[in-house]
C-alpha cells in the first residue's frame, strides 16, 4: 500500500511521485492526456501539476493549453476532491510567450496586478473554486518581494490558494522570500519545485544549499526533470546511436559525458539485481534524499507512466543508495570540468 507523503509542514499529503502536464496539448493530444490522468488516479495518484504557460513555445500555444485539458478532465471524472492541483505563476502568456511583453499591458511576471489577474484565468481555465499549491515560476528581479508576497497572501485570504511554493528559486531568493513572509507577517511557502536529478547541472547547489534551507525550515520538495530529461532512463548508450527522440540532439549536446554515461551504467547494474528499470533506480535514489516529498514524472503514453510507477515496488539497500551517490558525486564532477 502506498504511503502517501507530507509536503513539508503543509496540510498536503501527496502520492510519490507528482504526474507533470508539461506534455498536455504538446506532445499528447487530449485524449491521451486523459487516459494518463486516469491511469494516474487507478494507481492512487493525486498530485497533478501543471503552470500558466505550458506550452507557450509551440506554435499555436497561447497558454493555458494544459490547464484546460486537466480542468476538463476534473470535470468529466468528477475527480476535484480526489487532486492535488498545482499551477504557476510567472512566464509570458501569449503565442510564443511574447504577447503584450515590454508593453503598458503587460502579461508577466509577480507583480500584485498580474499575480492577481494570472490566478483568476488559472482558476477559470481549471474550473476550480481553489488551487491547492501556487507557485512562483522563478523570481521576478522587477518586482519587490514584499509586493509578490504581499499579493500570494491575498489569493489565500480569498480562498483562491491554499499554500505557496517556489520553483527555480536560488537560495538567497528563497530565504529572502522566507525571511519577508516572517518579518511581515505573510503567508510563507511551503515547498520548492528544483530542477534536481543524478544528472542536474545545478545539483551541487541545491545538495550544499537549497537543500539544507528546505529541511531546516520545512519545505518540501517537488523536482522536476528528475529523469535528466530521459537520460537516466537508459536509452542512451556510450558509442551507440541517437535514439529516435525529440531531445535526443539536445542530450547529446549537453549531458553526454563520461561521468554521465558511469551513472548511467550504474542505474543499470543496480536495476540489473532488482528486477527493475534504470528510470526506476533513479527515482528510488531521489525519493531517499532528505527533504524530497515527490519527484514529478512527464509521460506521453500510459505504458511509460506504468513503467515509472513501478519505481514505488523498489527498494533500494543502503548499500545501493551509497554505490549510485559515490559515481555520481557532484565533487567528481567539478574535478573533471576542471581538468
Amino acid at each position: 500500500m502506498t504511503t502517501y507523503r507530507r509536503l513539508g509542514r503543509s496540510g498536503l499529503h501527496l502520492f510519490p511521485l507528482g504526474l507533470g502536464s508539461m506534455q498536455f496539448g504538446w506532445s499528447a493530444d487530449e485524449a491521451a492526456s486523459f487516459e494518463l490522468m486516469d491511469a494516474y488516479h487507478a494507481a492512487g495518484g493525486n498530485f497533478i501539476d501543471t503552470a500558466d504557460i505550458y506550452t507557450t513555445w509551440t506554435p499555436g500555444n497561447p497558454g493555458g493549453v494544459s490547464e484546460e485539458i486537466i480542468g476538463r478532465w476534473l470535470k468529466s471524472r468528477g475527480r476535484r476532491d480526489d487532486v492535488v492541483i498545482a499551477t504557476k505563476v510567472r512566464g509570458p502568456m501569449g503565442e510564443g510567450g511574447s504577447e503584450g511583453r515590454g508593453s503598458i499591458h503587460q502579461r508577466e511576471g509577480l507583480s500584485r496586478r498580474w499575480i492577481l489577474k494570472a490566478c483568476e484565468d488559472s482558476l477559470r481555465r481549471l474550473g476550480v473554486d481553489h488551487i491547492d499549491l501556487y507557485q512562483a515560476h522563478y523570481i521576478d528581479n522587477q518586482t519587490p518581494i514584499e509586493e509578490t508576497m504581499d499579493a500570494f497572501t491575498e489569493l489565500v485570504k480569498r480562498g483562491y490558494v491554499r499554500y505557496l511554493g517556489a520553483s527555480n528559486y536560488s537560495g538567497w531568493r528563497l530565504m529572502q522570500a522566507l525571511w519577508t513572509s516572517d518579518q511581515k507577517g505573510l503567508e510563507s511557502f511551503v515547498s520548492l519545485q528544483p530542477e534536481y536529478s543524478l544528472l542536474s547541472p545545478t545539483r551541487a547547489n541545491f545538495e550544499r544549499e537549497l537543500g539544507r534551507v528546505c529541511v531546516e525550515y520545512g519545505l518540501g520538495v517537488i523536482p522536476w526533470s528528475p529523469l535528466g530529461g530521459g537520460m537516466l532512463t537508459g536509452k542512451y548508450k556510450r558509442g551507440a546511436p541517437l535514439p529516435d527522440s525529440v531531445r535526443a540532439e539536445g542530450n547529446a549536446r549537453s549531458r553526454f559525458s563520461d561521468r554521465n554515461f558511469d551513472i548511467v551504467e550504474t542505474l543499470e547494474a543496480v536495476a540489473g539485481r532488482h528486477g527493475a528499470r534504470p528510470a526506476q533506480v533513479a527515482l528510488a535514489w531521489l525519493l531517499a534524499q532528505p527533504g524530497v516529498t515527490a519527484p514529478i514524472i512527464g509521460a506521453n503514453s500510459v505504458a511509460q507512466l506504468t513503467d515509472l510507477l513501478g519505481t514505488l515496488d523498489l527498494t533500494l539497500s543502503a548499500d545501493d543508495l551509497a554505490e549510485i551517490s559515490r559515481v555520481s558525486d557532484w565533487e567528481r564532477a567539478r574535478t573533471e570540468l576542471e581538468r
